[in-house]
């Protein structure tokens, strides 16, 4: 083990002195990396939310199996088109001892829609809440919207005493460098205490007693541990220095199968990996000046069929991961299997289609890849960058910690970038419609980085977004993919492979494929 590491186990064992480790159940989480912020509303990171819901929690959530169940609300109707209306639930407290009432959720709505978050894509069709009684709230959408409790299930709730005594009405934005109160700080009502933090060493969750739900987990302690070497994080498991990782890494799950004392659990995730463009008049990084190459089809065509995904499989994702051409997977309402089959790998054509565009001797371009991202991320980028170099293209693969790429990103300062988007909260098609693929508008285009709308497009996904005849609302969410696929819009690539692992002693936990561990189901030894 690195020195480094060591010393973060030496901390951490100091601390669980003082909660009596003897007998505490405890389960030490290592990480492939940190979460984003203490704030789950500064920015939309899946990761980060999921770690995040262990102390904070919405009206909704998700059960062991993936179905909308009651959580801070207990029930719920439509009383309008456009309104709906939740009983919340009683008896409930914030982990400062607060009461947890409407004046919460009114505050935290207002909070996660303001023009400032960058959650507010996660709430589309959100338009004002109102207040009826201490436990009942009205919440009033744009239009019908048949998707509001699966949009409800990431957004959490805040005590309002809280944010306003901390200064904290507004959100944070992480990918801005904006903080305040909530960075660093946490008050929920979820069935973790966050007791200590230091950002990139330890945050330590401890039981809340006076959760309202009955726990099926025995944890008494959470120890969250951001550990980047996947070297380092696979020696720690195979030694018993930690309990579980939610990234196992690829090339080293046949050793941790083989140990005794180690088991791995995996299957795919619903997150596609592709690669986006940039879409403006003119490239961020390239020798070509006063135009966009990639506005050209036949530009994007032409990478497109320069990667060889069997190739990338094989090496990248060590066979692993599901190849597709489609945007979302099978298991996603609007996913259409005509979608699936992929451009031929074929780099002669791939050459003939940039001489055909102009670009015989090809052109270079800013790739923003991360190296604590996706499954095998920079391996992907590493790989494809240097297909893309055989056909006479000259990619610059800048590769850099997410904190890095991240502000890039959002500025649109790249040519191509990789993203991955699993269509959750939703678990529809929608999601990645009005996140990704729309035009940047309003909650509408959040994750559009690149300038890729467009105004059919725009009109199919808002028209889908208020068809409660859900038959209708697939076709169009499938028509509006359709044109994404044949367009060429975007460089699908997997569905990437999860691979979590965790020691024996870990009698139970519940892997979903939306890839968020839910630890207040486990119980360890």
């Amino acid at each position: 083990m690195g020195r480094t590491f060591r010393h973060l186990l030496m901390a951490v064992a100091a601390t669980a002195l003082i909660a009596g480790a003897a007998d505490a159940k405890t389960l030490k989480w290592g990480a492939n990396r940190e979460i984003v912020s203490l704030d789950p509303y500064s920015y939309g990171d899946t990761f980060t939310l999921a770690v995040l819901n262990h102390t904070y929690e919405g009206l909704v959530r998700y059960n062991d199996k993936l179905a909308i169940e009651p959580a801070l609300a207990t029930s719920w109707e439509v009383i309008a088109p456009t309104t709906w209306r939740f009983k919340l639930r009683q008896g409930v407290t914030f982990h400062d001892g607060a009461p947890f009432t409407a004046d919460d959720v009114l505050a935290s709505l207002a909070r996660v829609s303001h023009e400032s978050s960058p959650l507010k894509g996660n709430l589309p069709a959100y338009k004002s809440s109102k207040k009826v009684d201490d436990l009942t709230i009205d919440i009033d959408v744009t239009e019908p919207y048949p998707l509001l409790l699966n949009d409800l299930t990431n957004i959490y709730i805040f005590s309002k005493p809280w944010l306003v005594k901390n200064n904290a009405t507004l959100p944070t934005d992480a990918g801005k460098g904006v903080e305040g109160y909530a960075t660093n700080n946490a008050n929920g009502t979820g069935p973790f205490k966050i007791e200590s933090r230091k950002p990139d060493a330890a945050t330590i969750f401890v039981v809340n007693p006076s959760w309202w739900d009955k726990p099926r987990h025995n944890l008494t302690r959470i120890e969250f541990l951001p550990i980047a070497s996947a070297a380092t994080r696979v020696a720690a498991l195979l030694s018993g220095e930690i309990d579980f990782t939610n990234v196992a890494p690829l090339q080293d799950l046949p050793r941790l199968a083989a140990s005794p004392d180690v088991k791995v659990l995996q299957t795919n995730e619903l997150r596609t990996i592709f690669f986006a463009f940039n879409m403006g008049d003119a490239l961020y990084e390239s020798d070509v000046k006063g135009k966009n190459p990639f506005k050209d089809k036949q530009v994007r065509e032409a990478l497109y069929r320069a990667i060889d995904i069997d190739a990338l499989q094989k090496r990248a994702m060590r066979g692993l991961s599901r190849n597709t051409g489609a945007m979302v997977a099978p298991a996603i309402p609007g996913y259409m299997p005509e979608q699936e089959p992929r451009l031929p790998h074929d780099p002669e054509a791939s050459k003939k289609l940039l001489g055909a565009a102009g670009y015989p001797n090809g052109f270079s371009f800013n790739l923003n890849c991360m190296n604590d991202g996706y499954v095998n991320e920079e391996e992907i980028c590493q790989a494809v960058a240097a297909m893309w170099s055989r056909v006479g293209l000259k990619p610059n693969a800048a590769i850099a910690p997410r904190s890095t790429q991240t502000p890039k990103r959002t500025k649109g300062e790249f040519d191509i970038v990789t993203l991955g988007w699993a269509n959750e909260p939703m678990i529809d098609a929608y999601s990645i419609l009005i996140q990704v693929i729309r035009s940047k508008s309003g909650t509408g285009g959040v994750f559009n980085w690149g300038g890729w709308g467009s105004a059919k497009l725009d009109a199919l996904i808002d028209k889908s977004g208020t068809e409660l005849d859900t038959p209708k609302r697939i076709k169009m969410m499938a028509e509006a993919l359709q044109i994404v696929h044949d367009d060429i819009l975007f460089l699908p690539l997997h569905q990437q492979p999860m691979a979590w692992a965790a020691r024996k002693s870990v009698d139970t936990i519940v892997q979903l494929s939306d890839n968020k561990p839910r630890l207040w189901y486990t119980t360890v030894k």
